[in-house]
């Protein structure tokens, strides 16, 4: 009789599961409208601003590095303002709070001066704003699509559940594209808090604008996500859903812009050195080789020879052939062991391998902690230079590091890679398992050795001034052991456990340290 009654419990979960997966299904997305780039972008005020500038530079890219919050708001909302036959827009995140609406208020704008916009947003987080895309999708020159979306009007949770194994991957990517003639890629998201308007957090991050041959380039990547079929029209999710029409939404929009027009925002975006630089032409770019670097829509297909086609399998070559000196930025840093052994054997080919993460009490993900700290010791024995940032920044420090601004109140979140003082990789691509495997990202690889040489140059000068250096100590008995060196108010600092992290914090990493979840990190 209890055996029967197991039976029956057991048949009676697997079919409900199953149902659950049944309604938890997305809907058909095979008739959505497939659309391009729009290529005359050479013919408007863009095209035409920079043609003498990539005419004296034939089949060079001209990059500009976005450092500072205001300049990287001043270069998207000042793009949009000069746009004239499209701008496509690519992001992770994109939330509703002061940088998201005065940028959708910059999108509607240019919507209705005629410029067509396509919004392509990763639906991790993109729920929270359905009413928001539902109404631009309305815009006849307005198109939202979610990629790789949660079914609507059920639990996010249990589809995780019962989907896991496709609604894992996110698009990660992050571009903002205008008349195919000037994109901005990196590591922002669109929010406040990386964007320097939050008071309380900022990420430190980095983006780069670029004009030339890289930027068809973008162009056809965001096409190619575009067009995936993982890419759903807003209203195909939600073809019932009550739409807000657009005179409510402007009216919206524009009590909020009148709310914010003494904020440093509109101040910038009017007078800000930038600002009257794009508008006059007068941006003084990098001109550099460059190429642009991406992984597949498909990649959460993982079809044959699916590696082959991975924006780290396109980035290692760089990486291995590096002769002098490697450094490499990411807020998160779960390298695995493959890498991890790459990373030794440059190191000990005489390669100076810097790498700058988080430390666990500046982390926003402590989880990520457990798959670094596994190859701490490693890469300490073969001679890698680790540092973690300091957290106590945000207390002690007002003072900006113009190198990576924003660190006085923020967590690292920059992603950039530096190669022998020549080239530069910037980009949404961090050095864990997420982005090696499973989430899509874009970068910009550029050799440009005077930009590339500043850049390094001031890490090395500033780096001690922001984080600690992890050092390996050896006792007499040949114990391992770990310590934190750096400054503080101008003198040394050493701690001998997690610089500033609580008990709770300690302990939960070490928890998780037993699972095996790496490959999730």
């Amino acid at each position: 009789m209890k055996l029967r009654y197991f039976l029956f419990t057991v048949i009676a979960a697997v079919l409900a599961f199953v149902l659950l997966g049944f309604l938890t299904r997305l809907p058909d997305n095979s008739n959505k409208n497939p659309s391009h780039v729009i290529d005359d972008g050479e013919l408007t005020s863009l095209g035409m601003a920079f043609k003498s500038q990539l005419q004296a530079h034939p089949e060079l890219s001209g990059v500009y590095l976005l450092k500072r919050g205001l300049d990287a708001f001043v270069g998207r909302a000042g793009l949009a303002r000069l746009a004239e036959r499209s701008i496509d827009v690519q992001y992770y995140m994109f939330h509703q709070d002061t940088v998201g609406r005065l940028l959708i208020n910059e999108l509607l704008d240019a919507a209705d001066r005629g410029v067509r916009v396509r919004m392509l947003i990763d639906d991790m987080y993109g729920g929270e704003a359905d009413d928001i895309w539902l109404s631009l999708d309305s815009h006849p020159s307005f198109e939202v699509r979610l990629f790789n979306p949660f079914v609507r009007g059920h639990s996010k949770n249990l589809q995780f559940l019962t989907r896991l194994k496709t609604v894992n991957h996110r698009m990660h990517s992050k571009t903002f594209t205008v008349d195919n003639q000037a994109t901005i890629v990196g590591g922002r998201n669109i929010g406040d808090e990386y964007f320097d308007a939050d008071p309380n957090l900022a990420f430190s991050d980095l983006d780069v604008m670029a004009i030339g041959p890289v930027v068809p380039d973008v162009s056809t990547e965001f096409d190619q996500y575009w067009n995936s079929e993982h890419a759903y029209p807003v209203t195909t999710l939600m073809p019932d859903a009550e739409i807000m029409s657009l005179e409510q939404l402007r009216k919206d929009m524009d009590a909020f812009y009148a709310e914010k027009q003494t904020s440093a925002y509109i101040d910038a975006l009017y007078n800000s050195p930038f600002a009257k630089a794009l508008k006059a032409h007068t941006a003084e770019f990098s001109f550099a080789k460059a190429a642009v670097i991406h992984d597949s829509p498909d990649k959460l297909d993982k079809a044959e020879n699916w590696k082959d086609g991975l924006l780290i399998s396109q980035l290692a070559p760089y990486i291995l052939n590096t002769t002098e000196e490697y450094t490499l930025v990411s807020p998160y840093f779960v390298p695995g062991q493959r890498a991890a052994d790459a990373l030794c054997d440059l190191s000990q080919n005489g390669v100076k391998v810097h790498i700058l993460t988080n430390s666990l009490a500046s982390n926003d993900v402590s989880a990520v902690h457990t798959g670094y700290i596994r190859h701490r010791k490693q890469l300490l024995r073969c001679g890698v230079q680790l540092y973690e940032l300091n957290e106590q920044l945000k207390k002690a420090e007002s003072k900006l590091f113009t190198w990576l601004p924003g660190l006085s109140k923020s967590s690292l979140h920059a992603k950039t890679m530096g190669f022998d003082h020549k080239a530069m990789f910037v980009g949404s691509f961090n050095f864990d398992q997420r982005s090696l495997f499973i989430n899509n990202e874009i970068g910009i690889l550029f050799y440009q050795p005077e930009l590339a040489a500043e850049t390094a140059d001031n890490f090395d000068k500033n780096v001690a001034k922001v984080a600690f250096r992890v050092e390996l100590v050896t006792d007499e008995q040949g114990r391992e052991s770990l310590r934190w060196v750096g400054q503080e108010a101008g003198k040394e600092v050493v701690f001998e456990d997690e610089p500033y992290a609580g008990f709770w914090q300690k302990l939960a990493v070490q928890v998780m340290r037993i699972l095996p979840i790496d490959a999730m990190l």
